[in-house]
């Protein structure tokens, strides 16, 4: 799937329909659901998804189905939105083992004590593959060191897996802090590809009101889930005293993920408003 779409992303909602599903079982604004969850194409090389110059959108998720699929995109914005887009398809035999694709977007403007809930609600059977995130801090010093949580199956109070740190989950370390400043990556399977800095920082890490487009990709290391799946983050920094803060991040989030139909209905979008960027 490659798409180059001209406007603004948040405004514009991408969705799929495998089988002639009723409810989609992917829906989320266009740009976050290729990583540029800002308004903004920051070069990113992975293995699902990659942004090349100038903006193109490019999405290498396997999308298996049986009898029909359908995508489309609706403009919620007032303004004219132009899209040009390729998508290949090949008509083969499906296993009885392929499970669907799944995509769900969610946000936090701002968290509210300290907890931004990726994923919640699903039933059936299936594996997590990936997240992206579209994190604005809000207040000053280091903001990631909240823990990636997945509560599976008959999990209640604690979950099966439990991350130690934003920044480990993405697969980096001490903060993306090199020299006081932040540090771009992009990987096969994780990066930190978009950092966003207000005018106050002067160049420099920690000011409040950054921006950051990070993604992990689950691809070699799938989740499994047997019946249910609830995933959330953390929203914590480093407060007084080397001990945890919690924070009022605008956080967005996609959560990706293949799972047995009938899966469950997904929670309504923002409003166009409420979608929009601060």
């Amino acid at each position: 799937m490659w798409m180059t779409p001209a406007g603004d992303w948040r405004s514009v909602i991408i969705r799929m329909y495998w089988d002639g599903e009723e409810n989609p079982s992917v829906e989320c604004p266009i740009g976050d659901f290729f990583c540029s969850g800002f308004g903004q194409c920051s070069q990113l090389s992975s293995l699902a998804v990659c942004l090349n110059p100038g903006s193109a959108f490019n999405c290498y998720w396997k999308m298996p189905f049986r009898k029909s699929a359908k995508i489309t995109v609706q403009n919620l914005s007032d303004k004219d939105f132009r899209l040009y887009y390729q998508i290949n398809y090949a008509l083969g035999h499906v296993g009885d083992e392929e499970a669907y694709f799944h995509a769900q977007f969610r946000r936090s403007n701002p968290t509210s004590g300290g907890l931004h809930t990726i994923l919640d609600g699903v039933v059936g059977k299936g594996q997590y593959v990936g997240t992206y995130f579209a994190w604005l801090t809000t207040c000053k010093g280091w903001w990631g060191e909240g823990e990636v949580k997945f509560y599976m199956d008959s999990d209640t109070e604690y979950p099966t897996i439990c991350g130690t740190g934003l920044e480990d989950y993405i697969c980096g370390s001490y903060n993306f802090d090199k020299g006081g400043k932040y540090t771009v990556f992009t990987t096969p399977y994780s990066g930190l590809h978009e950092v966003i800095l207000p005018p106050h920082a002067n160049g420099k890490a920690y000011a409040e009101n950054t921006k950051f487009g990070m993604y992990r990709w689950h691809i070699a290391d799938p989740i499994r889930f047997d019946s249910k799946l609830k995933v959330t983050v953390q929203d914590l920094g480093w407060g007084k005293n080397g001990k945890y803060a919690k924070q009022t991040s605008d956080i967005a989030t996609v959560a990706y993920w293949y799972q047995t139909e009938p899966h469950a209905k997904f929670p309504e979008l923002p409003t166009a408003a409420a979608l929009k960027n601060n």
